[in-house]
């Protein structure tokens, strides 16, 4: 018959065991991802993504799959994760995302979008985590915001506040991000008066990445609120960089852009 000390300490040998065994399928799970992205990679698209990466003084690491692929890739391998807790997937998430690679870190943030539905309060700060330590080009940036942060942003209002500090980050990536983060909501109609709080923020920023992401903010908002974009524009065209002031207005009508974009005099 079992003591209660033997009991307690098989108790903690099986619980080791269940442990080590739950991470060695979750690194075999990760070793088959990265093995399918490299068996459908090629140095023509490698050196194509490189070239377009290093534009952005970025150091990109990469197997050079085509994106396509990697989508149905990961669309494949959550459906073998779908029925885990959401701990644990985002667990693997943070497994892909520290491999560095660039397809992996596609696959962790499409599996944290498909999650959306899940998300609570907390998950705010694992995102804004990934956001500050994987993010280092503007695909990246985009894809994590207009997705799985703009989804938690859109449920969650509350933290629109977090995301405006991220405009005053030295960090370009944080600064795009405080933009393209509120896409998902106005896109949806949302949030109009904390877009103009965040254009204000980065409306003088010198970083060409930054006056593209809140340039292409204002433009999604046309879609809902053309007039007000409009106002907006007309309101701050002298300070506005060309390059946000374009983005803003490409969507609206051609009267009005030809009324945006008049010259002074």
């Amino acid at each position: 018959m079992l003591r209660l000390k033997d009991t307690c300490r098989l108790g903690k040998a099986l619980n080791g065991n269940t442990f080590s065994r739950g991470w060695k399928v979750k690194e075999m799970l990760i070793d088959e991802i990265s093995k399918e992205l490299e068996e459908l990679s090629s140095p023509e698209e490698k050196n194509k993504r490189t070239h377009w990466e290093l534009q952005y003084q970025e150091k990109p690491r990469m197997h050079g799959t085509p994106t396509e692929s990697v989508r149905k890739i990961s669309a494949r391998f959550f459906s073998k994760v779908k029925m885990k807790s959401k701990e644990e997937v985002f667990q693997l998430c943070e497994e892909l995302l520290s491999s560095g690679y660039i397809e992996e870190r596609t696959v962790a943030f499409d599996w944290a979008f498909r999650l959306r539905k899940s998300y609570v309060e907390f998950d705010f700060y694992i995102l804004e985590s990934w956001l500050k330590k994987h993010v280092h080009s503007w695909g990246a940036c985009d894809d994590l915001c207009t997705h799985a942060l703009g989804a938690f942003i859109f449920q969650f209002p509350k933290f629109i506040s977090n995301i405006k500090e991220w405009a005053k980050s030295a960090n370009r990536w944080t600064r795009r991000a405080s933009a393209v983060t509120l896409i998902y909501s106005i896109r949806r109609g949302k949030y109009l008066e904390h877009v103009f709080e965040i254009a204000d923020s980065l409306l003088k920023d010198k970083d060409v990445m930054v006056q593209k992401g809140y340039g292409w903010m204002l433009k999604e908002a046309t879609r809902h609120y053309p007039q007000e974009v409009f106002k907006y524009v007309m309101t701050h065209r002298k300070e506005m960089p060309r390059t946000s002031l374009r983005y803003a207005i490409e969507k609206l009508s051609p009267a009005l852009r030809k009324e945006a974009m008049k010259k002074e005099i």
